[in-house]
């Protein structure tokens, strides 16, 4: 695989946000058009950050969900009960609403749409592995992916409508949907994908830690180098590979900060 693109310095910029869609219960969808479109890689994020009126701030990590060339982004949030962030972005946020964000960040995690790519996410995780199914489709190189999505039942499966596909395989680990001849239950090895030649792909891991530590074990086992597979793990303040600082914003002319607004 081509070796990562030189980094883009960013800067903090108004995106609005242009709809709102759930996905399913505890999963939303903001599409945000950005002040200053920038260029971005299957696979990378953005940082949105909240500010209180005391000046407070909490930022979090939220994966693209949208294929290069997009001339809006997309961004799924999951909703987490304790989440300053992901609350305020599900209960508050409404179309119309700006948001401050920084992006686009990371270059390791990133599939250029060129070579083999096999794509292993749990729950949430599928996000950034959407971008990429989503380019391959654009593209016209289906060929070049296989997605494998593990979610708990039929309800939690993120991009219901869009994601099935002969690329694409979900795994159900406790409710399978009437008629499955799976049974429900973790990912195991003779769930991944024989092609393509999995000596050969670089795959693309993301969930929690616990799943991303499991489904890397599987892929080495079945063939793949380590040093082929990527692995990202989201957690409740976002993407945990990402180090150091993390940046973007809300505002909606006062500012507010987790659902509640400014007097």
């Amino acid at each position: 695989m081509p070796a990562p693109p030189e980094p883009i310095t960013t800067t903090w910029q108004t995106a609005t946000v242009a709809a709102v869609t759930d996905e399913t219960r505890r999963a939303r969808t903001l599409r945000l058009r950005l002040a200053t479109p920038t260029p971005h890689l299957a696979g990378q994020h953005y940082v949105f950050r909240l500010t209180a009126p005391d000046g407070y701030t909490a930022s979090r990590s939220y994966s693209i969900a949208s294929a290069p060339g997009s001339p809006e982004l997309d961004f799924t949030v999951e909703r987490l009960e304790d989440g300053e962030v992901s609350t305020f972005l599900h209960d508050v946020v409404r179309p119309g609403d700006e948001l401050e964000v920084r992006g686009p960040l990371g270059g390791w995690f990133v599939w250029d749409g060129t070579t083999p790519a096999l794509l292993v996410g749990g729950g949430s995780g599928v996000v950034p592995l959407m971008a990429m199914l989503r380019l391959a489709r654009a593209t016209g190189r289906r060929d070049l992916v296989r997605l494998v999505v593990s979610v708990r039942s039929p309800d939690d499966l993120l991009y219901a409508n869009e994601l099935p596909g002969p690329e694409s395989t979900v795994v159900h680990s406790r409710r399978a949907p009437d008629g499955e001849a799976r049974r429900p239950g973790r990912l195991t090895a003779a769930d991944l994908p024989l092609t393509p030649d999995l000596a050969a792909v670089t795959a693309y891991v993301c969930g929690s830690t616990g799943f991303a530590d499991a489904a890397t074990n599987l892929l080495v086992d079945r063939g793949v180098p380590a040093d082929a597979i990527r692995v990202e793990r989201f957690g409740p303040t976002g993407i945990l590979r990402i180090a150091g600082e993390t940046t973007g914003r809300l505002s909606r002319n006062r500012p507010i900060l987790d659902g509640r607004r400014s007097p």
